[in-house]
């Protein structure tokens, strides 16, 4: 519970942010390194509050008290084995996860919450330095195969937790590199890639084998797994922008935020930018002394502001076509719910112009085909969305960047080739599956976005582990993975 009298002695610190005229100019993490005392501070803070809401604001179900605790006594071998017991990638979650459990934090009802997600950085980057994170492979081999079609977090969660269980795993990733969304939707000054390479040499040192540049469903058929694998885990993404039909959409120069972003993921891993990927772009997107604008008020729209401030954008606007949240917790999301509220995201500190209740009517460009401004006009509150009369505008665009958000995984391929045999999609596009995570098609499962839709990193590593419990208890009748 940390220290008795710890949170009326201590304040909320967070981890401070380098300056924005120095991050804007590279990609290196947003952060500085925090001090250990700082996490022993704030888990001092931790209240011995009955019911930790906590765990029920985490998608992983975290056992944040505990690591609290143990981080204010100093036992960080202990805080490390308790956090790695619900979670396989702290290191990802505790840069790019909102913290939901913070905003069901006890002490958040009339305090600052406690800083859980400084906490578990600190842990887990404590432990990298250490030397405490070591492989585990499995004491014995079980004789089952299973494939993993997909690299990001929920693939990346199923194949460690199904390789420690003792099976044979592969991972299908039909990119050039392993990672997923971590790897080409993410910023570098959001998560640094590296992260992703040290837990990957520890999942291969347990046994996993990775496959890059492997597109299931179209270069390698979904029917020669079907018969190589004893069980097949889909986990490849919700990967379907959603798109803007109004006239000029065809202009060059709008594209989609995962065409863009990707590429310069590719250029600070040292490559030409193209992104060796069927699904993808390969004509360089650059902002460089364009009008950005954004269209879309998520973290997707707020990753495209930061990468455009270092493309040295000539200006850029980021478009929401709802209202703008209040600056505290909205009434309508009462703790411990997550709040309804305006948040500003570093890409914000670092420059542009948000707009809200702003929708786009059409585009126009020149002669060339290229786009070159941006109509629309401001509009009502949801569900209408009325136009509001007289507020039309225009504004000068040379790149436009759809953020929008996405419609469930890309149909075209492998999830069509299943859909023959019998898969199953929900209305929102999604692969139905039951409670174990298995859908329509025996011995086939499904997790992360692909089954729930777009959400966080840290609902894609819950959704993996528990697909991987309920994987291996359909290939061995019961199981003991948590």
């Amino acid at each position: 519970m940390g220290k008795i009298t710890g949170f009326l002695e201590y304040q909320r610190e967070v981890p401070q942010r380098r300056p924005v005229e120095t991050r804007v100019n590279d990609y290196f993490d947003i952060y500085q390194p925090s001090p250990l005392e700082t996490a022993s501070r704030q888990g001092a803070r931790c209240m011995d509050c009955g019911v930790p809401f906590c765990h029920t604001g985490c998608p992983v179900n975290n056992i944040i008290p505990d690591w609290n605790d143990l981080v204010y006594r100093g036992r960080w071998r202990d805080a490390i084995r308790v956090l790695h017991s619900t979670n396989n990638f702290p290191e990802f979650t505790g840069r790019i996860c909102p913290a939901p459990c913070e905003a069901a934090c006890v002490l958040g009802i009339h305090e600052p919450p406690v800083s859980i997600k400084l906490i578990e950085r600190a842990i887990i980057s404590h432990a990298w330095d250490q030397g405490w994170i070591t492989p585990e492979p499995a004491p014995r081999a079980t004789g089952k195969r299973v494939a993993v079609i997909g690299s990001g977090p929920a693939g990346l969660a199923a194949a460690q937790q199904l390789a420690r269980a003792g099976h044979s795993v592969e991972v299908f990733e039909k990119a050039d590199r392993i990672g997923g969304l971590l790897r080409y939707g993410i910023p570098d000054f959001k998560l640094e890639k590296h992260h992703i390479d040290r837990r990957l040499e520890q999942m291969a040192a347990e046994g996993v084998r990775f496959h890059t540049s492997a597109y299931v469903g179209t270069a390698i058929p979904i029917e020669d797994l079907r018969n190589e694998f004893d069980a097949i885990l889909i986990a490849i993404g919700a990967e379907s922008p959603r798109d803007l039909r109004v006239p000029g959409r065809e202009l060059n120069g709008i594209h989609f935020a995962m065409d863009f972003l990707p590429q310069q993921n590719k250029r600070v891993a040292g490559d030409s930018g193209i992104v060796s990927d069927p699904t993808r772009l390969s004509a360089p997107i650059l902002a460089t002394a364009k009008h950005v604008i954004i269209i879309g008020g998520g973290d997707t729209g707020a990753d495209c502001l930061g990468v455009s401030h270092r493309h040295k954008a000539a200006s850029v606007h980021q478009f929401e076509i709802m209202p703008m949240p209040p600056p505290e917790r909205a009434a309508s999301t009462p703790w411990p719910l997550w709040p309804l509220m305006l948040r500003q995201e570093s890409s914000h500190e670092e420059g542009g112009v948000r707009g809200w209740s702003m929708n786009t009517t059409h585009f126009s460009g020149d002669e060339q085909g290229n786009v070159t401004k941006l109509h629309g006009v401001k509009v009502g509150p949801p569900p209408g969305f009325a136009p509001i009369p007289g507020s039309e505008f225009s504004m000068d665009a040379g790149l436009v960047l759809l953020a929008m958000g996405f419609l469930g995984p890309r149909r075209a391929g492998l999830i069509s080739a299943l859909e023959r045999h019998g898969l199953q999609l929900d209305q929102r596009g999604n692969i139905v599956a039951d409670g174990n995570y298995m859908s329509a098609i025996p011995g086939v499962f499904a997790a992360g976005d692909a089954r729930r839709g777009q959400s966080l990193v840290v609902w894609a590593i819950a959704e993996g582990r528990k697909a991987a419990r309920g994987i291996d208890q359909y290939l061995m009748g019961e199981t003991r993975l948590p």
